[in-house]
């Protein structure tokens, strides 16, 4: 009875031990290798292997191999190493552990865990010389075979890396040199340990998916600003935040006014994700309506936040808003808890234009207040989110003054001003989206 209590109790202890150490992040590459290394510490004298399949299907592809100390873990199908490492082993050859099989979702289905005899499979198939575990699919749901044959690799257990019934989404193999078989607790513990990183593994696909969907939607709809007067020159960029971060609620637009004036527009919904992505469509939808009404900027924030507050589901956002006036040679300025927009001259000096900020929009506060300056030909307003000037090392008015420092080649456009701001801030390896937006007034045609 005590002995039955103590080999409860440790199981009981390594299941805790798996919950802290497999899943510790939302890339499924690293999961897998947690599963291996984790499987290698805590069933004596084995090898692990963990393959995957694409999520289209296709054949298995190696995920992580792990050893103990002074083996060598499995190479990949294709002879190139797991990527994984050992724990504590050296470089060299060593088993897959399984038959070599079809690799296909059916050969991984079926079964909770299946003995794999060394060498058995298919003509030709030895250990390691194919996808581990793809021999698993006899037997039933719940099935635990342990014993399986005793060469010279030792016996494999595989099972099927998949939660209860759910479509496998590959497989997970054990090996142990010596022709000790596996124990029921650790048939068990593998088994248990396969679900968990199954569970990870799948939560880190769902939110690759969602990452993907926010990302196109963000990219359709920044891609498309509306169209100003033509006389003016614009030029906008998209750039979000680094690889596996969600995408957030940035964007930019123009909106063509009455008497050759245009409307530029430059947001950012307060969140990531899918949700701020649709959001950020939102604002812009409304905005659309309200500016068509060519209220003054200030008028058109507070119409907005108005129509914001009342929408419990909305996120709020900060906005700025200025609407360029060619004829008369002047813009006029409101904020909504934006950055301030800068200015670069002919010459190519910069200067931020100091506005009164008013609450972000969907507060319900108002308290908007217009800002009006000259804006002559040759001059290059640029408009942006603070991904482009925030950094965790860095106070954001240092930020803004170096900024305001930049001195670009003289004559530069938009597309120039906004590809070497770009450049010139990192803006390519920022921590949080940045959208950013450029306009100069055409020179009028000389008679």
């Amino acid at each position: 009875m005590a002995e039955r209590d103590e080999g409860l109790l440790s199981r009981v202890r390594a299941l805790e031990r798996a919950i802290g150490e497999i899943g510790t992040t939302l890339d499924e590459t690293t999961t897998c290798r947690e599963l291996a290394s984790f499987l290698v510490r805590n069933l004596d004298g084995t090898s692990a292997t963990v393959d995957l399949l694409a999520d289209t299907g296709g054949p298995l592809r190696r995920a992580a191999a792990s050893a103990p100390a002074g083996e060598k873990a499995a190479t990949a199908p294709d002879g190139r190493g797991a990527g994984s490492g050992t724990t504590g082993g050296a470089a060299g050859s060593g088993t897959a552990g399984g038959a070599a099989g079809s690799g296909t979702a059916g050969g991984v289905a079926g079964s909770e865990a299946t003995a794999v005899a060394a060498g058995s499979g298919p003509a030709g198939a030895t250990a390691g010389s194919g996808p581990a575990g793809a021999a698993v699919g006899s037997g039933t749901a719940g099935d635990a075979v342990v014993g399986g044959g005793s060469g010279a690799a030792g016996d494999s257990l595989a099972v099927p890396l998949a939660v209860h019934d759910e479509e496998p989404l590959g497989t997970v193999t054990v090996t142990r040199a010596g022709g000790a078989a596996f124990a029921a607790d650790e048939v068990a513990l593998l088994r248990h340990t396969a679900r968990l990183a199954a569970r990870h593994v799948g939560h880190a696909r769902r939110l690759a998916v969602t990452e993907d969907t926010a990302l196109h939607l963000q990219r359709a709809l920044v891609a498309e600003p509306g169209r100003p007067h033509p006389n003016l020159e614009i030029a906008g960029g998209y750039l979000p935040a680094g690889h596996r971060t969600l995408v957030g609620g940035d964007w930019f637009e123009t909106v063509r006014l009455h008497f050759g004036r245009s409307l530029l527009v430059v947001g950012d919904v307060m969140g990531h994700g899918l949700a701020a992505a649709v959001d950020m469509n939102a604002y812009r939808t409304a905005l659309r309506e309200v500016a068509a009404t060519d209220l003054p900027p200030h008028r058109v924030l507070r119409h907005l936040d108005s129509v914001v507050a009342e929408d419990d589901v909305r996120r709020p956002a900060t906005c700025l808003l200025v609407r360029v006036d060619p004829a008369r040679g002047s813009a006029t300025f409101a904020s909504a808890g934006h950055m301030p927009p800068v200015v670069f001259a002919a010459d190519g000096s910069a200067e931020l234009v100091d506005l009164p900020v008013g609450p972000p929009l969907g507060t319900g506060v108002g308290g908007y207040e217009p800002v009006t300056r000259p804006l002559v030909s040759g001059d290059t307003l640029l408009i942006f989110t603070d991904g482009l000037v925030e950094r965790r090392d860095e106070d954001i008015d240092v930020s803004l003054a170096r900024l305001a420092a930049l001195r670009l080649p003289a004559g530069s456009g938009p597309r120039e001003v906004v590809d070497e701001v770009l450049r010139r801030f990192g803006a390519h390896g920022a921590e949080d989206d940045v959208a950013v937006l450029a306009a100069r007034v055409r020179a009028r045609p000389t008679s």
